[in-house]
């Protein structure tokens, strides 16, 4: 798949909920995800499939999603970007908060490689 396939194909499966088949399917085993802050507990950068998996294990144990809405993509070369707006409840905390974020990814042999994720953490 070319990187608008890609991009597409991420969107449309994010827009599922199926983000475990996009990891298994769309992701290159050696992939890079970083963020723009440090999830608790976690480091700021997650090297490798195992890693981003275990790091969206994280996210769906400690945040209950009231709604998600996914825009984009818009590509660029052999990177685009996604946008996020989520409605998300923080489970321990129990603070409920909008959260809108951009994903820029890129893709290198027909698998995303590297992900960054930008958003306010101030917010």
């Amino acid at each position: 798949m070319n990187t608008m396939e890609i991009a597409s194909k991420l969107v449309e499966l994010c827009r599922q909920g199926k983000n475990t088949e996009a990891l298994e399917t769309l992701y290159a085993d050696d992939v890079v995800s970083v963020e723009a802050g440090v999830p608790p507990g976690m480091e700021r950068e997650a090297k490798g499939l195992d890693a981003v998996k275990g790091k969206g294990k994280w996210w769906e144990d400690n945040h209950e999603v009231h709604s998600a809405t996914v825009t984009g993509p818009w590509p660029h070369d052999d990177r685009f970007v996604v946008g996020f707006q989520i409605d998300v409840t923080h489970k321990p905390s129990g603070q409920r908060m909008k959260m809108d974020e951009v994903g820029l990814y890129q893709v290198r042999d027909g698998k995303i490689v590297r992900e960054e994720f930008f958003y306010d953490m101030s917010a």
